[in-house]
């Protein structure tokens, strides 16, 4: 014996809504994203996290040379640019597949607030960019302990 279900209409609509939503998304804003790594300025992937102590930037650069890139940072925004110049090794028409990108790309980041931007570092090693950007002391989380009679009684 099988259990009636009560219909809902409106719950088919959400899952309508998802699903159009989902359709866009895959043909509209991923394509862009995977056809644009280096080309005409558009991306530069990268990965940003935090430590106790400071902000760290991680950017992949292969090919690229330290004197080609240049950072900026000015108040919570850090752009990342430079160019990847194209080398002539064969002639355009000795071409049987080309794939690698050239040209300039640039990349902007919003940044937490409260950081020191007068201390940031910049190291460039093995084709990766990372930049390290210590936090003002109000901003690195404090450890508060919790008192008790005890351990108040051992203080004395």
């Amino acid at each position: 014996m099988k259990a009636l279900t009560r219909w809902e209409p409106f719950s088919e609509l959400v899952s309508l809504r998802q699903a159009m939503d989902g359709l866009f998304e895959d043909s509209f804003v991923r394509p862009s994203h995977l056809w644009s790594i280096f080309s005409d300025g558009e991306y530069l992937p990268l990965d940003l996290y935090q430590t106790p102590d400071d902000v760290v930037l991680k950017a992949s650069l292969p090919g690229i040379k330290p004197e080609e890139v240049e950072i900026t940072l000015q108040g919570r925004q850090l752009t990342i640019k430079g160019e990847r110049r194209e080398e002539r090794e064969a002639k355009e028409e000795d071409y049987i597949r080309r794939e690698r990108r050239y040209g300039s790309f640039y990349r902007v980041i919003t940044l937490p607030s409260s950081l020191k931007a007068d201390k940031a570092e910049a190291h460039f090693e093995d084709g990766v960019l990372t930049v390290t950007i210590p936090k003002v002391e109000e901003a690195k989380p404090k450890v508060i302990k919790v008192k008790t009679p005890a351990t108040e009684d051992k203080k004395s």
